[in-house]
């Protein structure tokens, strides 16, 4: 009888499946689409506005299309996020066709996630079978790293997609042996690697160099044929991801925002430098989740110190590391079984295409010693997905050599193993599950391995289906813990609660010297409990760390997407205050945090001086002259981010000459400056 598992690939002169077996094949596909649909989707309004950062853009782009375009932090076009506007793009069209909400906001990134799963799937299946899609399929949904990203706003959602759409394409490429139709494929994926970049820029672009040999060694072109395919690729890739780019330097600078996170407010500033070289190399204008108010930030990466480990231990581990190791196998035994398959094979360049994904980025993400946050690891799932279910299949073709079934054997092992380690880290959570997942995949193996023969096909198949449940149990075990958790802030967490407690940072906190001069944390904040500067760390003279507040964990309590301390809480009083102003800026305050929440709160436009972090704007004098021209009506003081270049940034001294002009008064718990009053 045929089944799911059956090893054939599809063939062009093919008989075609039984109605049985095609009928239990949609039935699967149906059923992992709308167990993924219900993973991502369930009470997802708990998150509330989940990273408020870019809620408030999104919220800003449904109010006004120059926002939506350039994907401003505010309606009135002070300045945009950090990132480009692709993914905003998505969720301001959602929120100006259904009304701006938690709803409209979170729903586009869950259906991300579902159409992620599906094109993995039809990938796969392409090459290798039903059943091995319907693994890649799982492993992609059940990855917890998707499971917090497909249920927040964060680009990488978008970014995810756009990644696996273009592996798609590149297997359809693989496959054509009509040139043209090859070169159509091969251009579809430039343009999804284009919007890539518009969502999350050179990010989008690290899959390129496995696309690219993918297709070079497997084509069925002629060699120059295929070179020209790809540099057709390449040009479409630019038009898709240039036009925006052209179109933001070539309009005038005083009538659009500007280009948050770029020193000289243009876009090449940004892709090369705090979104680009800065986030592999570091460097002093990229700094760390945020600026510190008043000049100051955290320097040095996020993510622990680099090395091969850091994608194994802490939030990095729990996130992403579940099925590296299987995946791994896979992979390398997957070649070596296709070994003697001729240039065009199909199920090579699939493992060529995701193992080229997964090592490239893998090892930049592993070395990086710019910004690095864990849930930047979601860009890493597709490729572990489909290196597992194409490699799988190699090996499970191949099941009447033992040495094949030894190889399935040795991918569900390392699945097991794993799991049972980063489950043991959390030892009080469900402590028996990491022994059940592990009995699981080796009674897998020993199933597999005995059922080489034809009479003993059925334990084959059993020990297949049991390996895969229990390997692919660990990860999903944390997926749902991550979607029944609400979460919020700029750095979510994964899993449950205590799940990084014994696994350490990831490497440790980099040695990151002095703080900047200059720098304080905000009043009422301090560090975790049990928490202590690194080692080498020295406070200059005349910075404090006050009691009280604590730092935020990158799980929200209720789900108010609310950092907490980071950007201070917004109050009815001061709602109605800022709805009243009746300027183009309601107020202005230090940082973009700080004026997302305000925005979220009173949906009105808030200038954020110093942008997210470095962002030299606006200058002292540009700021008198918005509150003589009465565009701002408010300055709120705190705030957290704001230019970290310490007592001589601009927001220091906008800071000190609000202070010395304008009488503070209270309203609800901030401190706010009636700018109106201004006599020059």
């Amino acid at each position: 009888m045929a089944t799911v598992l059956d090893p054939a690939p599809p063939q062009p002169n093919a008989s075609l499946p039984s109605r049985r077996a095609n009928l239990g094949t949609k039935v699967a596909l149906a059923v992992l689409l709308v167990v993924t649909a219900v993973l991502y989707l369930w009470g997802l309004t708990a998150n509330g506005y989940a990273n408020t950062f870019y809620a408030a853009a999104a919220q800003a782009g449904s109010q006004n299309w120059k926002a939506w375009f350039f994907g401003s932090l505010d309606s009135a076009n002070f300045i945009t996020v950090d990132k480009p506007p692709a993914s905003l793009w998505v969720m301001g069209l959602a929120g100006r066709i259904f009304g701006f909400s938690s709803a409209s906001l979170l729903i586009p990134q869950a259906l991300m996630g579902v159409g992620s799963v599906a094109l993995v799937y039809a990938a796969v299946k392409r090459v290798a079978s039903q059943g091995a899609g319907l693994l890649a399929g799982a492993v992609l949904a059940a990855t917890p790293a998707a499971a917090l990203m497909f249920r927040f706003d964060n680009p990488d959602a978008l970014l995810a997609l756009l990644m696996t759409l273009g592996g798609y394409f590149i297997v359809r490429a693989v496959e054509t042996r009509i040139g043209r139709r090859a070169a159509m494929w091969i251009a579809l994926a430039g343009v999804a690697l284009g919007f890539a970049f518009l969502t999350k820029m050179l990010q989008g672009l690290l899959v390129l160099p496995a696309f690219t040999v993918a297709y070079l060694y497997a084509g069925h072109s002629r060699f120059l044929t295929r070179l020209l395919h790809l540099v057709g690729g390449l040009v479409a890739l630019v038009v898709a991801a240039g036009w925006w780019v052209l179109a933001a330097a070539l309009w005038p600078a005083d009538s659009r925002p500007y280009i948050g996170g770029s020193t000289n407010n243009t876009v090449m500033d940004l892709v090369l430098g705090y979104n680009g070289l800065g986030r592999i190399f570091g460097s002093s204008d990229n700094g760390a989740g945020g600026g510190m108010p008043g000049g100051g930030g955290m320097p040095g990466g996020m993510g622990g110190g680099a090395g091969l480990d850091r994608l194994f231990g802490g939030e990095f581990g729990i996130q992403i590391s579940w099925l590296i190791p299987a995946a791994l196998v896979a992979l390398v035994l997957g070649i070596v079984a296709r070994g003697r398959a001729h240039r065009t094979d199909g199920v090579r360049a699939s493992l060529i295409m995701w193992g080229g994904w997964f090592l490239v980025t893998a090892l930049i993400f592993s070395y990086m010693s710019g910004i690095i946050h864990e849930y930047y690891t979601v860009a890493l799932a597709p490729a572990i997905a489909g290196s597992i279910g194409v490699g799988g299949y190699a090996l499970w073709a191949q099941r009447q050599n033992i040495l094949a079934r030894l190889g399935v054997a040795a991918v569900m092992l390392a699945a097991g193993s794993w799991i049972w380690v980063l489950l043991h880290r959390n030892a009080d959570w469900l402590p028996a599950l990491k022994w059940i997942l592990l009995a699981g995949t080796v009674v897998g193996a020993v199933l597999v391995v005995l059922g080489g023969r034809d009479r003993f096909r059925k334990f084959a198949v059993a020990g297949v289906i049991v390996g895969a449940i229990a390997g692919v149990g660990g990860s999903a075990s944390y997926a749902i813990a991550t979607a029944a958790t609400p979460h919020g802030g700029p750095v979510p967490t994964a899993g449950p609660e205590g799940a990084v407690a014994a696994g350490g940072m990831g490497g440790g906190m980099p040695d990151m010297g002095d703080l900047p001069e200059g720098m304080s944390l905000p009043e009422g904040m301090s560090l975790p409990e049990g928490m202590s500067l690194p080692e080498g760390v020295t406070l200059p003279e005349g910075v404090t760390l006050p009691s009280g507040g604590g730092m935020p964990s990158g799980r929200a309590a209720g789900g108010g997407g609310s950092m907490g301390a980071v950007g201070g809480e917004s109050s009815p009083e001061l709602n109605t205050l800022l709805q009243n102003a009746g300027t183009t800026w309601s107020a202005a305050v230090n940082g973009s945090m700080s004026a997302a929440q305000y925005e979220i709160a009173s949906d009105t436009a808030i200038m954020a001086i110093g942008g997210w972090f470095s962002d030299p704007t606006p200058t002292l004098d540009q700021f008198i002259e918005y509150v003589e021209s009465d565009q701002v009506r408010y300055y709120i003081a705190g705030g957290m981010g704001g230019d970290g270049k310490g007592p001589e940034s601009t927001a220091v001294q906008i800071q000190n000459w609000v202070e010395a002009n304008f009488t503070a008064t209270t309203v609800g718990s901030s401190t706010v400056y009636d700018l109106s009053t201004y006599t020059g």
